[in-house]
């Protein structure tokens, strides 16, 4: 949530330096929104993964090797989600 608070700002900030503060368009604003909502599904999906790994593996150490494949597979696809939201935040005109 952070990291997406942080991108929110420096996006809003290089608009900034590009537009008169009195002329500011509603593509910063979308821009902003694009990039905020579109990082908070991967990043509750992030924790979900790995609370659960880690729950399983509490519960059955031996499967370590076993879950650690999945867990990282499934954490860079939903990583991917907020990847596209970045690309398409930058694509807004």
């Amino acid at each position: 949530m952070l990291l997406a608070l942080k991108l929110i700002f420096f996006i809003i900030k290089l608009q900034l330096k590009q537009y008169k503060p009195q002329k500011m368009e509603l593509n910063i604003l979308a821009k902003a929104l694009a990039i905020g909502i579109g990082s908070i599904g991967p990043a509750l999906a992030i924790g979900q993964i790995g609370a659960k790994a880690m729950e399983s593996i509490g519960r059955n150490p031996e499967s370590a090797g076993k879950i650690l494949v999945p867990m990282l597979l499934a954490a860079a696809f939903a990583e991917a989600v907020a990847i596209y939201a970045l690309v398409i935040a930058f694509s807004i005109n």
